[in-house]
């Protein structure tokens, strides 16, 4: 029942499992079509969406070693340090995770390896706050950018479930698709953390506290439009642009409408980012 409440509160399977499911997916059929090879298999479904769900869990866990010091004066009600949980019990999951990460690239390519071993490297490099914390914490945006860049690499694993084992070299156009998921991985972080001013927690650093709550969210707009380009330069890459630009620009438009900081926000961040990877990854079966 505890592990029940704390991946209610910190991790919820469903809804994130739902989003990796789109974002894994997504992967795996855009490298298909930019390649232009045989239909993905099964295997490289299940391998891309296990190891991307375990990189999610892992940075979440991460997160809790991280930011233990300041949960405990800040927000002593979260799990770990009300004591739901102990940062031990979330230790040996990021370990188990790890495992099954190596055993199913084993599995299936032994090349993936170098890559999840990239990845590895850098989440770990992202936990120790790539060992100057004070420097990067007096700088928000460096410290953005720096870590989405996590996106693109786990992106760049669950592609390479298809090209890698049979090419030595991604397909070419196969940068577009991963700018977009890095700069998509901004939309969803600043939704996280722009809030009303009376929402706001001492403590707790938020993009609205650091830029204002309204040209937060203009920036977060800003990082929504941006997306849009890359997906769109992604799109024809594999010649489904006029499409792409139907559904993501409906997508943008009602973003760009509707948001409102708090829950609002980060709930249009998720379906933004469904819409994305559905757009980029699933659209083109029903165009082929």
């Amino acid at each position: 029942m505890r592990w029940w409440t704390y991946q209610k509160e910190r991790f919820p399977i469903f809804a994130n499992g739902l989003l990796i499911a789109a974002f894994s997916s997504c992967a795996v059929f855009y490298s298909s079509f930019l390649s232009g090879g045989s239909p993905p298999n099964i295997g490289m479904f299940a391998v891309a969406f296990v190891t991307c769900f375990i990189f999610f869990l892992q940075l979440r866990i991460a997160d809790e070693f991280k930011d233990a010091g300041e949960d405990a004066q800040f927000r002593p009600y979260r799990p770990v340090p009300r004591g739901l949980i102990k940062l031990r019990e979330l230790g040996i999951i990021f370990v188990v995770g790890s495992l099954i990460q190596l055993a199913l690239a084993l599995w299936f390519s032994p090349k993936l390896l170098w890559i999840l071993l990239f990845g590895w490297i850098y989440l770990s490099l992202m936990s120790a706050e790539f060992f100057c914390r004070d420097w990067l914490k007096a700088r928000p945006i460096t410290y953005l950018w720096t870590h989405m860049l996590i996106m693109p690499i786990v992106d760049l694993y669950a592609t390479a479930c298809y090209w890698f084992p049979d090419l030595d070299a991604p397909p070419q156009g196969l940068i577009w698709f991963l700018a977009a998921s890095f700069t998509n991985g901004l939309v969803i972080e600043l939704g996280r953390k722009i809030r009303f001013p009376d929402e706001e927690e001492e403590g707790v650093p938020t993009y609205s506290k650091l830029w204002g709550t309204h040209r937060a969210a203009w920036i977060w707009v800003g990082c929504l439009a941006t997306t849009f380009l890359f997906a769109f330069i992604a799109s024809c890459q594999i010649g489904t642009h006029f499409e792409t630009t139907l559904v993501l620009g409906a997508a943008f438009g009602l973003s760009a409408l509707l948001w409102q900081p708090g829950k609002r926000i980060e709930l249009l961040s998720a379906l933004w980012t469904l819409t994305l990877y559905l757009s980029l990854g699933i659209l083109p079966l029903f165009l082929s």
